[in-house]
C-alpha cells in the first residue's frame, strides 16, 4: 500500500492532506524520515506521524445487497460500481470476494483481507452459492435432473459439478452450485433448453442475505458468519 494511501485509511487526513504531511518531512517509516507519498508501506513496517505510530484498522467484512445496473468492478469510467455504493473510506479499503453479473442482484460480499477473499473464491474450496432463478420456460423433471447430475457448457470440455435444485413453481427454482464458471447459472439452464430471466444469490456458504437490506444497503459481518468461511 502507497504511504499516503496507509496514512488516509488509518486517519482522519484525506489522501491529499497525506501528501502534504510527507513531503513536511512529519512522517517516519521504521524510524527513518520519508518524504515519498508512493512509498510502499508492508504490514510489517511501523510508520509514525509527528512521533505518533500509526496503524491501520482491523480487516473488514461486509455483505451489500447489489442491485441490478450495477457492475461487480472496483472502478468503470461511465457505469455505478458496488463501490460506488460504499462511503469512500470503506470503498479504498475493501475488494469484492466473487462477482455478479451486471443484471444480477443478491449477496455480494466485500472484504480487506485477502486470504479470506481466497478461501470464498478459490474453487478447491468448493464454496457453495445458491441462486433464486426465474424461468422463460417450466422446467421439466429430466432438465432437473441433467442440472443434478452435471451439464456440459457450450464451449467447454469438461461437465459441471452436480447441482442441487429445488423446484418453486414450473418457472421458479433455487439452483446451488460449487463453482464459478463464467455466467456459470445462465450457460446452464441454456444447456437444458432454457433461459434465465432474472438471477438473485441469496446465499454464499452459510452466509445468507440479510433480508433486512434493501438493494444498495450493506452491513457488517457478523463474527459467526466471517468464522464460517474458513472453518
Amino acid at each position: 500500500m502507497r504511504l499516503d494511501q496507509y496514512l488516509a485509511n488509518a486517519t482522519e487526513l484525506s489522501r491529499k492532506e497525506a501528501k502534504k504531511v510527507v513531503s513536511a518531512g512529519r512522517v517516519k517509516v521504521n524510524g527513518e524520515t520519508c518524504r515519498q507519498a508512493n512509498r510502499r508501506v508492508e504490514a510489517e513496517q511501523s510508520v509514525h506521524l509527528d512521533g505518533t505510530p500509526v496503524t491501520l484498522p482491523g480487516d473488514i467484512y461486509l455483505m451489500m445487497h447489489k442491485p441490478a445496473g450495477v457492475l461487480s468492478a472496483t472502478t468503470d469510467s461511465s457505469q455505478p460500481t458496488a463501490l460506488d455504493l460504499l462511503p469512500g473510506n470503506l470503498a479504498s479499503r475493501v475488494h469484492m470476494a466473487g462477482r455478479l453479473d451486471k443484471d444480477t442482484t443478491g449477496l455480494l460480499l466485500l472484504t480487506s483481507d485477502g486470504q479470506w477473499s481466497h478461501a470464498v473464491t478459490s474453487p478447491r474450496r468448493e464454496c457453495r452459492k445458491s441462486y433464486r432463478v426465474w424461468l422463460a420456460e417450466a422446467i421439466p423433471d429430466e432438465a432437473r435432473r441433467a442440472l443434478e447430475k452435471g451439464v456440459m457448457l457450450n464451449g467447454e470440455t469438461t461437465a459441471t459439478r452436480p447441482a442441487e435444485v429445488r423446484v418453486h413453481s414450473d418457472k421458479v427454482i433455487d439452483l446451488t452450485i460449487s463453482e464459478g464458471r463464467y455466467h456459470q447459472v445462465k450457460r446452464m439452464l441454456a444447456a437444458v433448453g432454457n433461459r434465465v430471466e432474472a438471477l438473485h444469490r441469496f446465499r454464499i456458504g452459510s452466509i445468507e442475505l440479510d433480508d433486512s437490506l434493501a438493494p444498495g444497503e450493506f452491513r457488517a459481518l457478523t463474527y459467526q458468519e466471517i468464522r464460517s468461511v474458513t472453518e
